[in-house]
């Protein structure tokens, strides 16, 4: 039930989370299962995850201790994914066919609210022009980015490797109304991200590599008709894109990313903790903190470049833990794309090749992102982790596909 909880309901996705992960805990006490903390991704997890929360100790208060040390539910839930509660393929299709009911939801929300002018709720599309879907802010778009491949994708992506005419010009027409969608919604980092998926699919799946290429240019056509069939996807997804990309450094992310800096720059070892971006921003000692980015911030006030995070997951995780976190980090998240990499290649997977390229889209370091540690985003992300990680555990020679009792 964690993808439908994750659009409505993200308290109880959360407690879910917790849940799982207690329990794991607890099986591994039980059967002395201790081993699988100790190899692979998770030694550099525990790692990040004692780093934020010394850090958070040095600079924070109780509370943001508490919530750093609160963080580990998610490396420990995306474990119980991989090690125990995803152990078959069964389970696994299950997880599938729920996310897909997410991501339909999602779409059929977008469309009602383009169509009709309102969602289910009577929300009408935000004031700068994105659909909000089936919430009353701008959010579809990122829970949408993540579905798509693993979600919605993998269906059309099945259809055109098939030999029938029919089947092919289907599964390119679906792959044609997805990308619209994306493009519609006119939220631009999904949009790119979703492009930038579309674009691992041909060079991963030779199989499927002219129909997704031939799909990718109907969404470029979808993008140059957005002035007529959506003129305010268009202001926001074009004509503003182009100019914060012209001004970029001025731009509200450019100013965000430079605060950023100037905090890395000031503090480049273990950062300031969990919510350190948030609760230092508005110092006047990271207005102007290193000198090479001072003309890029003259002339703003101190509250440009000042929110809740950075906007960025590597600039996030390295005000809050560091360079040191920043290296865990990385090292975990290339141990994930490695293993996810190399099953999807070796086995063939279709469904593995989609999780691994939705890693990809979340790793991608040169995007705008909503922040790592809040529910929202890291429900999805440690939800599409295990969910790699166990079906390529299983796709392995060694796994046993039988449900542990």
């Amino acid at each position: 039930m964690l993808p439908f909880f994750q659009l409505r309901g993200r308290a109880i996705a959360d407690l879910s989370i917790l849940f799982i992960a207690i329990s794991f805990l607890l099986y591994c006490i039980f059967e002395k299962h201790y081993r699988c903390f100790l190899r692979g991704w998770f030694p550099y997890a525990l790692g990040l995850w004692g780093v934020i929360v010394a850090s958070s100790i040095l600079n924070g208060s109780t509370h943001t201790v508490l919530e750093a040390i609160a963080l580990l539910r998610y490396f420990i839930f995306a474990k119980a994914l991989e090690e125990w509660l995803l152990d078959n393929t069964q389970k696994q299709n299950l997880l599938g066919l729920c996310v897909t009911l997410a991501g339909v939801w999602i779409i059929c929300q977008c469309w009602e609210q383009y169509l009709l002018g309102v969602n289910l709720w009577g929300y009408p599309r935000w004031l700068d022009g994105a659909l909000t879907g089936p919430f009353f802010q701008p959010r579809a778009g990122p829970p949408l980015a993540i579905i798509m491949f693993p979600g919605l994708m993998i269906y059309p992506m099945r259809m055109v490797q098939k030999k029938e005419l029919a089947q092919k010009l289907a599964g390119l027409a679906l792959m044609s109304f997805l990308l619209l969608t994306v493009v519609i919604i006119g939220q631009r980092m999904p949009a790119v991200l979703v492009f930038f998926g579309f674009f691992l699919c041909a060079m991963l799946i030779k199989t499927t590599r002219v129909m997704v290429l031939l799909a990718t240019l109907s969404g470029f056509v979808a993008l140059g008709l957005l002035p007529f069939i959506s003129p305010p996807s268009y202001n926001k997804l074009v004509l503003r894109f182009f100019e914060q990309l012209g001004h970029f450094s001025q731009s509200p992310y450019g100013q965000l990313y430079i605060r950023a800096l100037n905090m890395i720059h000031a503090h480049p070892l273990l950062g300031l903790g969990y919510n350190g971006f948030r609760a230092h921003c508005s110092e006047t000692a990271y207005l102007y903190g290193v000198p090479q980015f001072a003309n890029m911030v003259a002339g703003q006030d101190i509250g440009a470049g000042c929110t809740i995070h950075p906007h960025n997951t590597y600039l996030e995780i390295t005000t809050t833990a560091g360079l040191t976190g920043l290296f865990l980090f990385v090292c975990m998240v290339l141990l994930w794309l490695k293993k996810l990499l190399q099953t999807a290649l070796a086995s063939k997977d279709l469904m593995q090749a989609m999780l691994f390229i939705t890693a990809c889209m979340l790793f991608w370091p040169l995007a705008s992102t909503s922040s790592l540690f809040t529910e929202r985003t890291a429900g999805w992300v440690f939800l599409m982790v295990g969910w790699g990680l166990a079906r390529a555990r299983c796709l392995s020679p060694a796994c046993t596909r039988q449900a542990r009792p």
